[in-house]
């Protein structure tokens, strides 16, 4: 088997996937079976400066070289040869923010990430205006922002795009986008798989007076669906991804998607009646819908999959930040005690505990608000725990609230989806950090949602993975074969997926701790004002 893959390797027979999370830069290269051959990541933190959560160009290309090398690296190791052919690559980020460029390919002003609730005046405009819902996140509300508050950058922007766009173009030259992260910028039209012409219509007369020297359309990624060629690896380009000089340019790749995107391929839940959850810095929940929602709901994003079709998105800025803060705590606790705990024993024994707590979390309440959440309409946060002098406070119930307050902003958004909407769900898919203890983090969404929640053995291998996946798709289909049929037929066909029903005990639990949760938004305004 070791040679078959040597072989791939040497003659160019593998896909490269690379998506940049919130905390994570992760490389993922996998063979002709999709399966990965090796992976490589960077660890890496937002930072606030002038009020802003931001990256740097400089981290971003630090951390996708170091992750690269680190995956190039492990071939060399595991095989004995280096690097040089790679059949595809593919490109995924974190969903919407700004990033604007001028004339010469500069950035204009530091990259705003999806992490920032400072665009409402924005959002509730664009919204009234399309009859469509603009979260604060998306980029065309960015950029309006920026023009409600006058910003002096506006003049100059030749371009606009996100992160995995920005990467995309620096090492192909071309400006475009699949149409999922496409989605998260601007509305799309379904039936074209481009930006919705009509808005975009409006919003050039919404800021005509303005008197900027561009319309919308100039500055905007071109859209691209999935399995569509996105360029070619430049000469520069090839040395930019892989500082040792080594990787040969002329690699096609295939449309950047979000990570939202890549969620959904890496855990086969793009088909309708499916659906998926993301659950790590952040917590959102994709359903793949059967029809368009009855009216616009702030709380629920329309986004698509990468192949168009229409997706609601639940998001809440907030997941496991705060719930990772205290496990650290107790590590630090096992240190003191001279017992210093491995980091993955730790996270085993404290989730299993959950698992022994009250159906409801003993009386308990948390947030973990590290930023602000849009889902509750906060623009900053506070991460904070309370209890009553009745509270039945013990270890197990304190982290299953944890656990649950990790999805309770998020469930906001799912409840109106299920249960005013009506949408139906066969089943959903987790994915990510809080799914790694295994059957506790799907125990608590099973309780959260009231509906059957899997995990597939890969579901730690994440949106890298997803992206490689739709390199594999643009270099390996059949004709005319949907991404959905080569996903089946190709990459989950002999797939271990492991399913828990929902216990209607914990689902009546998780219903007393979410009346609570809502109660207590008034103790976490309180302490956003005054602390």
């Amino acid at each position: 088997m070791s040679q078959e893959v040597k072989n791939a390797i040497q003659s160019g027979k593998t896909v490269l996937g690379i998506e940049l999370g919130s905390t994570r830069i992760k490389a993922v290269l996998i063979g002709k079976d999709n399966e990965t051959i090796a992976s490589g990541s960077h660890d890496w933190e937002n930072s606030y400066i002038d009020n802003m959560w931001t990256y740097s160009v400089e981290e971003i290309w630090k951390g996708i070289q170091d992750s690269y090398q680190k995956m190039a690296r492990s071939v060399k190791q595991q095989y004995g040869i280096s690097l040089k052919k790679i059949g595809a690559i593919g490109f995924s980020a974190m969903m919407h923010g700004y990033m604007v460029f001028g004339r010469d390919g500069e950035l204009l002003v530091p990259f705003r990430t999806w992490r920032n609730n400072i665009t409402e005046e924005a959002s509730t405009a664009l919204t009234e205006l399309f009859n469509y819902n603009i979260p604060q996140r998306w980029s065309i509300a960015h950029l309006y922002q920026a023009i409600l508050n006058q910003e002096d950058h506006l003049s100059d922007i030749h371009f606009q795009t996100t992160l995995a766009g920005y990467v995309h173009w620096k090492l192909t030259g071309q400006k475009v986008l699949g149409i999922g992260e496409a989605s998260g910028v601007f509305p799309i039209d379904l039936e074209a798989k481009n930006y919705n012409q009509e808005m975009i219509q409006q919003f050039n007369s919404l800021i005509e007076s303005r008197n900027l020297p561009w319309k919308l359309e100039e500055l905007l990624p071109r859209v691209l669906v999935a399995g569509e060629n996105a360029g070619v690896l430049t000469d520069e380009g090839a040395k930019l991804l892989d500082i040792s000089g080594e990787l040969e340019a002329g690699i096609p790749l295939c449309p950047p998607e979000g990570d939202a995107g890549t969620g959904m391929v890496a855990t086969n839940s793009i088909a309708k009646r499916t659906g998926n959850v993301s659950a790590g810095t952040s917590a959102f929940a994709m359903v793949v819908l059967e029809k368009e929602l009855s009216r616009v709901h702030p709380e629920i994003d329309l986004v698509t999959t990468p192949t168009g079709n229409l997706v609601a998105m639940a998001h809440s800025n907030n997941c496991s930040s705060d719930l990772n803060a205290w496990v650290s705590l107790f590590e630090e606790f096992s240190s003191v005690m001279g017992n210093k705990l491995d980091k993955n024993q730790l996270y085993g024994a404290l989730f299993n505990q959950a698992l022994q707590g009250d159906a409801d979390g003993g009386g308990l309440l948390s947030y973990g608000y590290l930023s602000g959440e849009h889902m509750t309409h906060f623009e900053e946060g506070r991460p904070l725990f309370a209890r009553s002098s009745d509270s039945n406070f013990n270890l197990a119930n304190f982290m299953r609230v944890q656990l649950f307050t990790a999805f309770g902003a998020m469930k906001i958004g799912m409840d109106i989806l299920l249960k005013e909407e009506g949408v139906k769900l066969d089943e959903i898919l987790g994915h990510g950090g809080l799914f790694k203890t295994e059957g506790v983090g799907q125990s608590v969404l099973a309780a959260a949602l009231n509906v059957p929640v899997s995990v597939m053995e890969t579901a730690g291998e994440g949106g890298a993975w997803g992206i490689a996946l739709l390199g594999s798709y643009m270099l390996n289909k059949e004709d005319n074969q949907s991404l959905e049929e080569f996903l089946n037929d190709k990459v989950f066909a002999g797939q271990v997926v492991k399913t828990l029903s929902p216990n209607p005990k914990d689902v009546k639990g998780f219903e007393q701790f979410m009346e609570r949760y809502k109660k207590g938004l008034t103790i976490e305004r309180a302490a956003v004002e005054n602390l």
